[in-house]
């Protein structure tokens, strides 16, 4: 792949892979399978970038220097973008690589970068006060006891450290009515509804992406089936025009000696009438 559009595509759609991949970590999902796409996506575009550089340098070869100025352009980014979102994607972030992954090339883009940015919903207040209570160093006695009544109806004692995650669900629902279990499991299911929603954006964008990159390669495809066939139509004009120089050289060459040999018998036979006449 050398086509400097297709290339700037595969950008994007590694910068919304990475992007979609720390959002998937912020939700606390699996992101592992997109690990080794991502890892396979650099390489195509690492060998596509040395394939455009071969290219750059053939123009700059054949004195077109506009289309290798041009393109030296397009390989000079493409390059920074590919060193910085190979950091990023071994998991060291600098101010320069982030700034690359949150830029995209096509500003159509930018839509699904400002998307996958995004930050996850926020905590619900219900969810953020008891994690308060949970962890709190606050050593003030009264607001303690407020929120602890606030949270449970009722006093119970305060814990600081949660042994399992079984043992802080049962100090979450200890002392809440029915009602109150019932809202907080739904506010659980709606979270991860919530979650399940946004991967289910994430995998529709790479499928769109991944059917652009497609169509483009199969116009690349078609381009250089093209190119080739009119490669060959070329290639059989010039054998047929070498093969009509040859046979034409050929009979310059017969001609000149018929002539010669013509020019010596008339000679000859000039030089035997003198010497008839002389004598």
């Amino acid at each position: 792949m050398s086509n400097p559009n297709a290339l700037l595509l595969l950008a994007d759609h590694i910068k919304l892979s990475l992007l979609e991949r720390q959002r998937a970590k912020n939700l606390n999902l699996p992101n592992d399978t997109q690990d080794g796409h991502i890892s396979r996506s650099l390489d195509q575009l690492r060998d596509g970038i040395e394939a455009l550089g071969k290219e750059q340098q053939r123009l700059q070869e054949a004195g077109e220097e506009a289309k290798s100025t041009a393109l030296l352009t397009t390989l000079t980014s493409l390059n920074k973008q590919q060193k910085d979102l190979t950091t990023q994607f071994h998991g060291f972030p600098t101010a320069a690589t982030t700034s690359t992954l949150t830029h995209p090339n096509d500003p159509s883009l930018a839509e699904d970068f400002a998307h996958a940015q995004s930050a996850p919903a926020p905590p619900t207040t219900t969810t953020s006060q008891k994690k308060n209570v949970r962890f709190t160093d606050d050593n003030n006695d009264t607001d303690l006891e407020a929120q602890r009544s606030s949270l449970f109806s009722s006093q119970q004692p305060y814990r600081d450290e949660i042994d399992d995650d079984s043992a802080g669900y049962r100090n979450e629902a200890e002392g809440l009515s029915n009602t109150q279990i019932h809202a907080y499991h739904r506010q659980i299911l709606e979270e991860q509804d919530a979650q399940l929603d946004a991967l289910g954006l994430s995998i529709s964008r790479q499928r769109e992406l991944s059917m652009q990159i497609g169509d483009e390669l199969d116009s690349q495809v078609l381009m250089l089936d093209e190119s080739e066939r009119v490669a060959d139509r070329h290639a059989s004009t010039l054998n047929r025009a070498r093969r009509q120089l040859g046979r034409v050289a050929r009979g310059a060459a017969e001609s000149g000696e018929g002539r010669q040999m013509t020019a010596i018998v008339v000679l000859i036979i000039v030089l035997v009438l003198l010497i008839v006449i002389l004598k």
